[in-house]
């Protein structure tokens, strides 16, 4: 199952993936992340990956068919934020922080959920512009 969570922040997509994730569970999901797409130049999106025990068969293929999907439109994603205490999801994490550049994966432990949505509600900041500092001179 996945539950949408309060996002915490207007350009984050927060979710929570317990028990059995099905294609129509992912596909909510999905329909969120779209969506905040349309508004937001750049998203981020908060997982908190508890009891989740499996993803049927249809679900990864939806998940695998939207990710490759993605892959053109990288420059819309920011961060994402995983919060669980499940040791397999850190490797999953690293390959996909590296593969998907600019998109900035990070893993945090479930009694860090706060850091994590700091960290994630946080947007690129704009660059500075080089005027001189007038009070300087």
């Amino acid at each position: 199952m996945i539950e949408l969570l309060p996002p915490g922040a207007d350009h984050v997509v927060a979710l929570r993936a317990s028990g059995r994730v099905s294609a129509d569970d992912l596909q909510e999901a999905i329909d969120a992340v779209e969506t905040l797409k349309k508004t937001h130049d750049r998203i981020s999106l908060y997982a908190e990956i508890d009891e989740m025990r499996w993803m049927t068969l249809s679900a990864i293929l939806r998940d695998l068919g939207y990710g490759l999907t993605q892959i053109g439109d990288l420059a819309h994603y920011h961060r994402a934020a995983v919060v669980t205490d499940r040791h397999w999801v850190r490797p999953l994490a690293t390959i996909e922080s590296r593969l998907f550049k600019p998109l900035e994966v990070r893993v945090f432990d479930t009694h860090h959920k706060d850091a994590a949505r700091q960290w994630v509600s946080q947007l690129p900041q704009a660059p500075q512009s080089a005027e001189p500092d007038r009070a300087a001179g």
